[in-house]
């Protein structure tokens, strides 16, 4: 099983419960790391709100296509005012108050059951763009895609699940998603049906905190986790700790270092520091391979 899941197109999915914690920097190491060994993967940056991992794989972004969702309009005139399409709003996208249907474009998800339970069908549908997805070549033959949400737009999800269907891998191909941070929507529509979820953290209180939120999260989508500690050194034992506790593996430690951080800052990536690193970032993506494979 495992040596088959070694020529699919595993889906692992790089997250963190809270920001600034290198989960982009790692999600690109990873990519470089398999394009180094001879598997470039499909990178989908799923951080539609703050796409960054642009500046570390540096794509040529020839591809492009709008993302729209689609806003019901209502024909007042014909309209009976039932009010059946308020009740079917589990959004509260859409009220009707006495003889007006008032429409929230910001709260509509798209969903289309107003129109269809609208009982005299006078509800129809005009399409709202609210972002981009983009997508070429990138460093070392990674292929790259990414959403970006339009600013002011409130929905981050309709453009992640897009993208995760817009972008396909090839055969075989290993596929990375950089997830926003934190462990709201976004990060659910960009993590669940992935098979792999690796959790980057630091240590300190905050990331603690926030890490076990995460594996909240991921234990209720039943993915299998692994932890990677970013800027080892910082803080105290209390992320080892939890994760011995919780027999969450921890399976990469990286240094904390100024030089790491003044190269990404510059646009270089982690392995353009520590090279010796490549190596151990295809060791996680076998103990991967190892850990989904076991539960398959």
């Amino acid at each position: 099983m495992v040596d088959s899941l070694r020529g699919s197109s595993l889906r692992i999915a790089v997250a963190s419960g809270k920001g600034g914690t290198g989960k982009t920097t790692i999600a690109a190491s990873l990519a470089l790391s398999l394009a180094a060994a001879g598997s470039p993967p499909l990178f989908l940056d799923c951080d539609v709100e703050a796409p960054n991992a642009h500046l570390i794989l540096h794509p040529n972004l020839g591809r492009r296509e709008d993302v729209a969702i689609l806003i019901p309009r209502v024909d007042e005139a014909a309209c009976t005012h039932c009010g059946r399409c308020a009740e079917v709003c589990q959004y509260h996208a859409i009220a009707v108050l006495g003889k007006r249907v008032m429409v929230f474009p910001p709260l509509c998800h798209g969903c289309g059951s107003c129109r269809e339970q609208c009982p005299e069908h006078v509800i129809s549908e005009t399409p709202s763009v609210i972002g981009v997805l983009e997508a070429g070549p990138a460093r070392a033959g990674i292929a790259f895609a990414r959403g970006v949400l339009n600013i002011g737009e409130p929905m981050a999800g309709p453009v992640i699940r897009r993208l995760k269907q817009w972008a396909k891998p090839e055969a075989g191909q290993p596929v990375i998603l950089d997830a926003p941070p934190g462990t709201s929507c976004p990060v659910v529509e960009s993590i669940r049906r992935t098979d792999f979820l690796l959790l980057v953290t630091e240590p300190t209180p905050f990331g603690l905190h926030d890490l076990k939120l995460a594996v909240e999260v991921s234990r209720e989508l039943g993915l299998p986790v692994g932890i990677v500690i970013n800027r080892d050194g910082v803080g105290n034992a209390g992320v080892e700790d939890y994760c011995r506790a919780e027999n969450l593996p921890i399976l990469l430690h990286i240094p904390y270092e100024r030089a790491i951080a003044e190269a990404t800052a510059r646009g270089r990536s982690l392995l353009d520091v520590h090279p010796e690193l490549e190596t151990r970032f295809q060791a996680v993506f076998e103990m991967i391979v190892d850990a989904v494979g076991a539960r398959a």
